[in-house]
């Protein structure tokens, strides 16, 4: 315990802070970039195999394969994708904007024909290629890849 007339000096005072950006030192407008991140930038590739980043092989196989009749379940544009209903039954079919053939963007209730192809990396999963619309659901709007708008 110390007493009011100690001869002991004070603690030292908090000093401010060193760092050139917290001083605003470096208020250049260099000062403020960020590095060049792909992430902020939106050019880490997509996980999902679309029609341009699909292995020659993994096309190859799903072009020889059976061609499967389905519906469409939902489709959003903006997104760019959407799954498949398959007509005997099972597990939705993912589909990629990529994938799809045709004038026309899909909606729910289009019938539609395909292929499959694995999803890597653990193939487990499967994904619609080379869809095309049979029918279009009758009483929907369909709007063409151009923006032009249908009614069914």
């Amino acid at each position: 315990m110390r007493s009011a007339m100690s001869s002991e000096p004070p603690p030292p005072a908090p000093q401010p802070p060193t760092h050139p950006l917290a001083t605003g030192l470096l208020d250049t407008p260099r000062a403020h970039e960020r590095s060049p991140s792909p992430v902020r930038a939106n050019v880490v590739p997509s996980p999902l195999p679309t029609r341009r980043t699909r292995t020659f092989s993994a096309t190859v196989r799903a072009s020889q394969g059976p061609v499967y009749r389905g519906v469409c379940k939902c489709f959003c544009r903006s997104k760019g994708h959407g799954f498949i209903t398959p007509a005997d039954g099972g597990p939705d079919i993912f589909l990629h904007i990529s994938d799809v053939e045709g004038e026309y963007v899909p909606v729910e209730g289009d019938e539609v024909t395909y292929k499959m192809c694995s999803i890597p990396p653990k193939n487990e999963k499967l994904q619609a290629v080379e869809v095309v619309i049979t029918h279009l659901a009758p009483g929907t709007k369909h709007e063409t890849w151009s923006g032009h708008v249908i009614s069914s």
